[in-house]
């Protein structure tokens, strides 16, 4: 844990001061969760003993300035850390001073008054999952879906599960007397389509760059309806999208290296997200994935959940259907939670496409993915680099060199160090050479 850097559900602080503690409590509960780990710098070093009983009494302090009182896990760690686990909760949660907060990225953000009305309205929409299906019966599960969710659980590393049942009842799939509730049914049902018609993606491939032909006809050349349990519809839909796509090949340091039309994992995490946060009230509309001559569109029913923005996207998380979401997070379609939108971006940037568009209206949102190339394919060596990083060799491409202020000039919000750290990181890498000294630096590519 400590080698990650702190995120949209994961925050170090290195003392037990009250407020800030209080703060965090408050963003994780109005959001969707969270680990805090008292004792550590944003570095993840430690930065002083911290003794049990003083966590104890402050989390304590912390919890009494939280309106209402926001229910905590707090655990000792390997090293001596203390660490608190802070549920989502169904409550819009104030500080003392009236302030709402929720998370954004690494840091604690305080929302406006919309937000905060968007936010509240959205606060019920999670208890939809555990809502009873009428007419299903626990037989409409299928035990041997069960059965390999559960093992994929184990393998991620999840304790071993020796009842099935209770097991069912604690993730929200059942109630205490198995029946099947709709998060139940959508995971694990023999035929969820049955209860929920919504919850199927259609797939159509376009001939042209638009819905109909130049004589006005339907245009398209593949027409697929995908059904089953939701982890059947992520691999069914994928399949389908491979065979429609095309792929090509480079040869990089002597090694073939495949090249689809679309980055395997752009289009697998806007397929992932759109069924992971669709809104599943809205029936008479599945999810449309519309594949035209020059782009892909994912269209997923249900504007975006709380307080998310398009302005967001990025910093922000906030899930619609969380048990949903951590479903498929337990199935290794997620891979990291509350990160995905960034590493889709960085995948386009990487494969040499512009990045992704998103479009919300209050009934849909959608992802289109471009298959038009603005530059060369990226090697792999290229790929470990952030996004500052790439945008520099764009421009060492583009104008044979870069010196420290242009890259100010394209990283405006970025502290000088940073970005001279940056720049060194390449040049010990061996991509870059450093020519000249003081004001006359230049980087060129090596």
């Amino acid at each position: 844990m400590l080698k990650q850097k702190p995120n949209a559900k994961l925050s170090f602080l290195p003392t037990t001061d009250i407020r800030p503690l209080a703060e965090t409590l408050i963003a994780f509960a109005n959001s969707d969760g969270g680990m805090i780990v008292l004792g550590v710098d944003d570095n993840g070093h430690p930065t002083e003993s911290i003794w049990e009983e003083d966590a104890e009494g402050a989390l304590r302090e912390a919890v009494s300035l939280c309106d209402p009182r926001i229910p905590t896990e707090w655990r000792v760690m390997e090293g001596g850390l203390i660490g608190i686990y802070v549920p989502r909760s169904h409550d819009l949660h104030a500080c003392a001073d009236g302030r709402i907060l929720t998370r954004r990225g690494r840091h604690n953000y305080t929302l406006s008054g919309n937000e905060i009305r968007t936010l509240a309205n959205s606060k019920n929409s999670a208890e939809f999952e555990t809502n009873l299906v009428p007419g299903a019966r626990p037989d409409d599960l299928n035990r041997d879906i069960i059965r390999e969710y559960i093992d994929r659980r184990e393998a991620r590393g999840s304790a071993k599960i020796d009842d099935m049942a209770d097991f069912l009842f604690q993730i929200g799939a059942t109630n205490r007397d198995g029946e099947p509730t709709m998060i139940g049914i959508l995971l694990f049902g023999k035929n969820p389509q049955m209860f929920f018609p919504q919850s199927g993606v259609v797939f159509v491939k376009f001939n042209g760059k638009e819905a109909r032909d130049v004589g006005g006809g339907v245009g398209y050349g593949r027409r697929d309806e995908i059904a089953g349990p939701l982890a059947r519809i992520v691999e069914r839909s994928w399949n389908v999208i491979h065979e429609e796509m095309r792929v090509g090949a480079t040869v990089n340091q002597l090694a073939r290296e495949d090249l689809t039309e679309y980055p395997r994992f752009a289009v697998r995490e806007a397929l992932v997200n759109a069924i992971a946060h669709r809104d599943y009230h809205i029936t008479g509309r599945r999810i449309e994935i519309r594949m035209y001559a020059d782009r892909m569109e994912i269209i997923s029913p249900g504007g975006l959940p709380g307080y998310m923005t398009l302005d967001n996207l990025v910093e922000d998380h906030y899930s619609r259907n969380p048990r949903l979401v951590n479903g498929l997070y337990q199935w290794g379609y997620i891979e990291e939670l509350g990160l995905g939108i960034d590493q889709m971006i960085e995948e386009m940037a990487q494969a040499g496409h512009p990045p992704p568009t998103f479009k919300a209206t209050p009934y849909s949102f959608t992802v289109a993915l471009s298959n038009k190339k603005e530059r060369p394919f990226t090697p792999k060596w290229e790929r470990s680099m952030n996004e500052r990083q790439i945008r520099a060799l764009t421009h060492i491409r583009e104008n044979g060199s870069i010196t420290n202020r242009e890259y100010r000039q394209i990283c405006p919000t970025v502290s000088s160090e940073t970005l001279r750290l940056d720049l060194v990181d390449l040049v010990n890498r061996g991509l870059l050479l450093k020519i000249g000294s003081k004001r006359g630096t230049n980087y060129i590519l090596k």
